[in-house]
């Protein structure tokens, strides 16, 4: 079979990329500028304020031209100075990948690393950092996606500030869907993208660089300049006086500017709120239904994924597809050493609507039972999951 002849899903429910908001698909369609054309010069000098305004920043932000990998990676290269003892926080998948950049540029690599279903704590990380005053830098994924986990931020934040470090914090799957703002969480360098929480096609990452890491920037020899890597490059790049490093990407400022403004007019409590409500819907839901979830605590659990354990027996792969082919869902599978073992389910952006905690339940649950499944009750998933948000709505 071709791929064109594989139908569309009714649904996509993922961890990203995650569907786009109607205000975002439209602005992708409007006429691509000259990028020094003056009206686009303005635009962007706009949409690096509006950015500034979402991260509540005192500095601007740096928009690259590249998905957040580019960003996270382009932190490493650019922070960490082959002198420089870094300490990695290990709680999933994407944690652990990070230190492979980071032991690229560093002279050491430190890893405080816990069980894929579990989080770091303050504690564990103030005492690494008394054991080892020469860590210079501190890295952390807040979301670890395939784990569906949240790390405690702001408190490991105050540990590493109050230790005189710097902090690189990833926030790609994170922003935008809860309250995590760079400079509250202390972030030297915080990474994030509009293709999570905010609605929008990958292309971009967007940075808040701190004073403090400006300077550690420029004194690194090694941090890329000339370099689809640099950070630097693009530090003034939204003055209108000032050229572009290469041709940004046109049409993905237009998408994002879109995308901020369906943000900030609905409010980010509000789209924090609604992110949640469905986290916690899907919670109850996959639970009533019979299932476990994959995080250790309730507490840890993301408001942008759920993350569901698999049943002993059960192929994660089949029944994804399974749920694909019979119900028209697109749901997640796990990364690494968390594949095989769960599905994730995304409330990012515009599927943050509680009815797709009810969609996603009945298909899961669904889908486990056409397998054969023990123990699996659809439609007490389905009516927990609608409590929760009758209860919500008064």
């Amino acid at each position: 079979m071709t791929a064109t002849a594989i139908p569309d899903p009714v649904v996509t429910l993922t961890t990203g990329p995650v569907d786009a908001y109607p205000a975002v698909l439209r602005a992708l369609s409007k006429p691509v500028f000259y990028d020094y054309d003056p009206a686009f010069l303005a635009q962007y000098a706009a949409v690096n304020a509006k950015v500034q305004r979402a991260f509540h920043s005192s500095l601007p932000p740096v928009i690259l031209q590249g998905e957040p990998v580019l960003g996270l990676e382009a932190a490493a290269a650019s922070l960490i100075a082959k002198g420089d003892v870094v300490l990695n926080l290990v709680s999933g998948v994407y944690g652990k990948g990070f230190g492979y950049w980071a032991a690229r540029y560093a002279k050491e690599l430190v890893e405080l690393e816990v069980p894929y279903n579990e989080v770091i704590s303050a504690q564990a990380v103030a005492d690494i950092l008394a054991k080892r005053p020469d860590i210079a830098v501190v890295s952390l994924c807040h979301h670890d996606t395939p784990s569906g986990t949240i790390n405690p931020a702001l408190a490991i934040g105050a540990v590493v500030k109050a230790a005189g470090k710097l902090l690189i914090v990833d926030a790609v799957s994170s922003f935008g869907g809860m309250e995590i703002l760079p400079e509250a969480v202390g972030a030297d360098i915080f990474v994030t993208g509009p293709n999570k929480c905010l609605g929008c096609p990958p292309g971009l990452s967007l940075l808040h660089v701190s004073a403090a890491a400006w300077d550690k920037i420029a004194a690194n020899r090694d941090a890329p300049v000339a370099s689809i890597l640099s950070i630097s490059d693009w530090k003034r790049a939204h003055e209108a006086d000032q050229p572009f490093p290469f041709t940004p990407s046109v049409s993905e400022i237009n998408a994002l500017d879109a995308a901020l403004d369906v943000y900030l007019a609905e409010g980010e409590q509000a789209v924090w709120a609604r992110h949640a409500l469905t986290a916690r819907a899907c919670r109850a839901g996959v639970q009533a239904a019979g299932l476990r979830l994959w995080a250790a605590h309730e507490d840890i659990a993301s408001p942008t994924c759920t993350a569901v354990a698999i049943p002993e027996g059960i192929d994660e792969a089949k029944l994804r597809a399974l749920i694909r082919s019979r119900y028209g869902v697109m749901l997640s599978s796990g990364r690494a050493e968390t594949l095989g073992k769960l599905t994730r389910i995304g409330h990012m952006g515009t599927t943050a609507r509680p009815i797709y905690a009810v969609v996603a339940v009945a298909a899961i649950a669904g889908g486990l039972q056409a397998m054969g499944a023990k123990g699996i009750d659809v439609g007490a998933g389905v009516a927990a999951a609608m409590r929760v948000i009758d209860l919500a709505a008064g």
